[in-house]
Protein backbone atom coordinates (compact mmCIF):
# COMPACT_ATOMS: atom_id res chain seq x y z
CA UNK A 1 0.00 0.00 0.00
CA UNK A 2 3.04 2.24 0.85
CA UNK A 3 4.69 2.11 -2.53
CA UNK A 4 0.94 2.49 -4.66
CA UNK A 5 0.94 5.76 -2.39
CA UNK A 6 4.70 6.55 -3.20
CA UNK A 7 4.32 5.92 -6.68
CA UNK A 8 0.83 8.24 -6.86
CA UNK A 9 3.40 11.07 -5.20
CA UNK A 10 5.79 10.54 -7.71
CA UNK A 11 3.14 10.42 -10.95
CA UNK A 12 1.45 13.88 -9.49
CA UNK A 13 4.90 15.83 -8.95
CA UNK A 14 6.05 14.90 -12.44
CA UNK A 15 2.89 15.71 -14.00
CA UNK A 16 2.89 19.47 -11.98
CA UNK A 17 6.85 19.86 -13.29
CA UNK A 18 5.42 18.89 -16.92
CA UNK A 19 2.87 21.46 -16.74
CA UNK A 20 5.11 24.01 -15.78
CA UNK A 21 7.66 23.43 -18.15
CA UNK A 22 5.40 23.84 -20.83
CA UNK A 23 3.57 26.97 -19.27
CA UNK A 24 2.60 29.31 -22.00
CA UNK A 25 3.79 32.97 -21.47
CA UNK A 26 1.98 35.64 -20.57
CA UNK A 27 0.78 37.57 -23.76
CA UNK A 28 -2.50 39.45 -22.54
CA UNK A 29 -3.40 42.14 -20.24
CA UNK A 30 -6.45 40.33 -18.91
CA UNK A 31 -9.08 37.64 -19.85
CA UNK A 32 -11.03 38.79 -23.11
CA UNK A 33 -14.95 37.58 -24.09
CA UNK A 34 -18.50 37.99 -24.52
CA UNK A 35 -20.30 39.07 -21.41
CA UNK A 36 -21.22 35.46 -20.40
CA UNK A 37 -17.76 34.75 -20.98
CA UNK A 38 -16.10 37.45 -18.16
CA UNK A 39 -18.89 36.25 -16.06
CA UNK A 40 -17.33 33.15 -16.15
CA UNK A 41 -13.60 34.55 -16.08
CA UNK A 42 -14.51 36.56 -12.92
CA UNK A 43 -16.39 33.53 -10.92
CA UNK A 44 -15.36 30.56 -9.37
CA UNK A 45 -18.38 28.73 -10.08
CA UNK A 46 -19.18 26.93 -12.62
CA UNK A 47 -20.54 27.16 -16.26
CA UNK A 48 -23.96 28.84 -16.29
CA UNK A 49 -24.52 29.62 -19.84
CA UNK A 50 -24.40 27.74 -23.19
CA UNK A 51 -23.49 31.68 -24.72
CA UNK A 52 -19.78 31.75 -23.48
CA UNK A 53 -16.99 32.75 -25.02
CA UNK A 54 -13.38 33.06 -23.57
CA UNK A 55 -9.83 34.13 -24.10
CA UNK A 56 -6.76 34.04 -21.54
CA UNK A 57 -3.29 33.38 -21.81
CA UNK A 58 -3.93 29.85 -21.67
CA UNK A 59 -6.74 28.81 -24.00
CA UNK A 60 -9.17 29.85 -25.76
CA UNK A 61 -13.13 28.16 -25.04
CA UNK A 62 -16.89 28.25 -25.80
CA UNK A 63 -19.62 26.78 -23.46
CA UNK A 64 -18.64 23.63 -25.25
CA UNK A 65 -15.35 23.79 -26.96
CA UNK A 66 -12.09 24.37 -24.78
CA UNK A 67 -8.79 25.00 -26.59
CA UNK A 68 -5.22 24.77 -25.19
CA UNK A 69 -2.30 26.62 -26.44
CA UNK A 70 0.67 24.21 -27.84
CA UNK A 71 4.01 26.08 -27.87
CA UNK A 72 4.38 29.80 -28.03
CA UNK A 73 2.32 32.00 -29.61
CA UNK A 74 3.83 33.71 -32.58
CA UNK A 75 3.49 37.44 -32.73
CA UNK A 76 2.05 39.50 -35.97
CA UNK A 77 1.98 42.97 -35.16
CA UNK A 78 -0.84 43.25 -32.49
CA UNK A 79 -1.94 39.73 -33.55
CA UNK A 80 -0.76 36.35 -32.38
CA UNK A 81 -0.66 33.19 -33.97
CA UNK A 82 -0.88 29.38 -32.33
CA UNK A 83 -1.12 25.82 -32.70
CA UNK A 84 -3.92 24.06 -30.38
CA UNK A 85 -5.42 21.39 -29.88
CA UNK A 86 -9.20 21.18 -29.06
CA UNK A 87 -11.52 18.94 -27.18
CA UNK A 88 -15.32 19.17 -27.65
CA UNK A 89 -17.90 18.37 -25.24
CA UNK A 90 -19.78 15.24 -25.98
CA UNK A 91 -16.83 14.48 -28.44
CA UNK A 92 -14.28 11.74 -26.75
CA UNK A 93 -11.35 13.13 -28.60
CA UNK A 94 -8.55 15.60 -29.58
CA UNK A 95 -8.00 17.79 -32.47
CA UNK A 96 -4.66 19.91 -33.16
CA UNK A 97 -5.61 23.06 -35.06
CA UNK A 98 -4.41 26.19 -35.51
CA UNK A 99 -6.08 29.98 -35.12
CA UNK A 100 -5.06 33.64 -34.96
CA UNK A 101 -5.64 35.89 -32.55
CA UNK A 102 -6.76 38.98 -34.39
CA UNK A 103 -6.57 42.67 -32.78
CA UNK A 104 -9.87 44.46 -33.63
CA UNK A 105 -9.24 47.77 -32.00
CA UNK A 106 -9.57 46.99 -28.18
CA UNK A 107 -11.05 43.70 -28.80
CA UNK A 108 -10.40 40.27 -29.82
CA UNK A 109 -11.55 38.03 -32.62
CA UNK A 110 -10.72 34.62 -32.96
CA UNK A 111 -10.08 32.80 -36.36
CA UNK A 112 -9.72 29.79 -36.61
CA UNK A 113 -7.79 27.68 -39.51
CA UNK A 114 -11.08 26.16 -41.06
CA UNK A 115 -12.64 29.85 -41.28
CA UNK A 116 -14.70 29.65 -38.02
CA UNK A 117 -14.85 33.08 -35.92
CA UNK A 118 -15.06 33.78 -32.38
CA UNK A 119 -15.90 37.73 -31.23
CA UNK A 120 -15.17 40.79 -30.88
CA UNK A 121 -14.28 39.71 -26.99
CA UNK A 122 -14.28 42.70 -24.96
CA UNK A 123 -11.30 42.71 -22.14
CA UNK A 124 -13.32 41.24 -18.81
CA UNK A 125 -13.89 44.25 -15.81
Amino acid sequence: MEFIARITVVATALSITAGYAFAQEKFLDGAYGNTDGCAYANSNGPLVSEDVFLLTDEAVMSAATYCGFKGPLSRKGDSFASAVTCAEEGDGGEMDTKLEIQRAGKDYVIVFEDGMRWGPLKKCK
